[in-house]
C-alpha cells in the first residue's frame, strides 16, 4: 500500500484571496525547512509531488534540496478552484462553504462555479492511482478531503491541518487508509 506524505504548504506571504499565488514568508521558510529536515531524517528520498501554486513549490523547496531531486508539479492537489466571484464574496463562500458538506458546498455555488463534487473525486481518483510513496505538497481543503474521505465523511473541514504539518495516509486501489492526522492550528480560512 503506497503511503503519501500530504503535506499543507507553509505560511503564505498573503492570506487567501488577497493575492491569487503567494509565496511563503520567512516564518514559512522556515517550517518549510523544519518539516524537511524532519522527513529527511525519517524517510529514504521518495518522489515529491507539488501543487503548481507558488506557497507549495516554495515549501517543497527545502525537501528538494536535501534529497537532490525536483518536485514534480501535480495540478490535481492545488487548491479549491474559486467561483466566479470577487475577492471578498469568495472569501465569504469559501468561509460558509467550510462549514457544511461538500453536497451543501456545491448546492450553495453561485451559476458558473465548478463542479465541487466533481473536483473532489477527481483529487482522491488521483491520490488512488499513485503507485508508490511519496511526499505530497498541497493545500487545506485538499488535505480535508483526502482525511474526510478515509474517515467515511461527506463534510468539508474534518480537521485543521497547520502550515507545512504532515498528514499520512494509505491508499489501496481506491481505499484510503488514514495512518495519521498532521498537527493541527486555527488557520484565518476560517475566521469569519
Amino acid at each position: 500500500m503506497p503511503q503519501l506524505y500530504l503535506v499543507r504548504h507553509a505560511r503564505p506571504s498573503a492570506a487567501w484571496g488577497q493575492d491569487p499565488d503567494p509565496g511563503i514568508d520567512p516564518a514559512g521558510l522556515e517550517q518549510s525547512r523544519t518539516t524537511a529536515s524532519e522527513l529527511a531524517a525519517s524517510l529514504a528520498p521518495l518522489t515529491i509531488l507539488s501543487s503548481p501554486l507558488r506557497r507549495c513549490r516554495e515549501t517543497a523547496q527545502p525537501l528538494e534540496q536535501m534529497w537532490q531531486r525536483s518536485a514534480r508539479v501535480f495540478t490535481p492537489v492545488a487548491e479549491i478552484p474559486s467561483p466566479p466571484l470577487d475577492a471578498n464574496a469568495k472569501r465569504e463562500w469559501l468561509t460558509t462553504g467550510m462549514q457544511g458538506t461538500w453536497s451543501q458546498l456545491q448546492a450553495s455555488s453561485p451559476p458558473g462555479s465548478p463542479d465541487y463534487l466533481e473536483w473532489r473525486q477527481s483529487l482522491l481518483d488521483s491520490l488512488s492511482a499513485i503507485d508508490s510513496d511519496c511526499v505530497i505538497y498541497t493545500h487545506f481543503i485538499a488535505i480535508n478531503v483526502v482525511a474526510a474521505a478515509a474517515r467515511g465523511s461527506d463534510k468539508v473541514i474534518c480537521f485543521r491541518p497547520d502550515h507545512a504539518s504532515v498528514t499520512l495516509v494509505e491508499t489501496h486501489g481506491n481505499e484510503i487508509r488514514l495512518v495519521a492526522l498532521g498537527r493541527e492550528a486555527e488557520t484565518s480560512v476560517l475566521t469569519r
